[in-house]
């Protein structure tokens, strides 16, 4: 047996998979990408909900069917969208061994965040998924990014998270594509977990949500694929203006 080729031998009814072939994904690589966004790994994605705690409080969210379309417009037109641009320009440079366009990326991501818990909630994630790395998964440095990882991640202003993560991607050698499905996918389900704990929802309400995004998810990484940073844009206003609210939320389980 091959045990480089995976075989799909039984497709759930209703379930429809994309089929259009990606960057070929190392076993390596695919390994190292699940481990670094994972629920498990040391970044504390699961204390920030993106503003969307207030907006359970306040009622506009209160079904899988709400959540679904809060989300889908968060990936489609907000950050979802924006840091999968950060993070595939940031592979793109780093690659190339561009620290000044790293570093204009890097300042770039944290001054998008249109309030303060956005901002805590990039630069906290991003500054322990940089210091992860580099206690336990420093790259070699036989390639420009894996020296740049190196030689510009000592310091201790904060990172953007979409930035960290795109670094540490092309100093890893894992593919653009698969990087930015797994993020998205990684982002999408960190809210549906904060939504099954908050609205409440079952599990498997939660499940169905996270299947309806599939699409949705490989759509905003293509765009994301051939968008450069003059496309870098959101108009998720509600959900800005939901992280402000939040800030002086009375009663509250997540840090946004």
């Amino acid at each position: 047996m091959n045990t480089d080729t995976i075989m799909v031998t039984h497709i759930p009814t209703g379930i429809t998979i994309d089929t259009t072939m990606t960057e070929p994904v190392s076993l390596s690589a695919l390994y190292r990408l699940m481990t670094f966004l994972s629920p498990g790994f040391p970044v504390g994605a699961f204390t920030y909900s993106h503003g969307l705690e207030q907006v359970v409080e306040s009622g506009a969210v209160a079904d899988a069917s709400g959540l679904e379309a809060w989300l889908s417009d968060i990936l489609r037109f907000g950050a979802g969208r924006s840091d999968a641009i950060l993070l595939k320009e940031t592979i793109r440079v780093a690659r190339d061994g561009d620290a000044s366009a790293v570093a204009d990326l890097r300042e770039l991501g944290l001054a998008l965040q249109p309030s303060r818990e956005r901002h805590l909630e990039t630069s906290a994630q991003g500054t322990a998924f940089v210091t992860a790395i580099r206690n336990s998964w420093l790259p070699e440095t036989g390639t420009p990014a894996g020296q740049l990882f190196h030689d510009h991640t000592a310091d201790d202003d904060p990172w953007p998270y979409p930035v960290a993560v795109g670094l540490a991607c092309a100093a890893h050698a894992i593919p653009s594509e698969a990087a930015l499905a797994a993020y998205l996918q990684a982002f999408a389900a960190n809210l549906v977990s904060a939504a099954i704990r908050t609205v409440p929802l079952g599990q498997s309400e939660g499940q169905s949500v996270l299947a309806a995004l599939e699409p949705i998810i490989f759509e905003v990484a293509k765009e994301a694929a051939a968008a450069d940073l003059a496309d870098l844009g959101s108009s998720t206003f509600l959900a800005d203006i939901a992280s402000m609210a939040h800030e002086t939320q009375y009663s509250r389980l997540f840090r946004s």
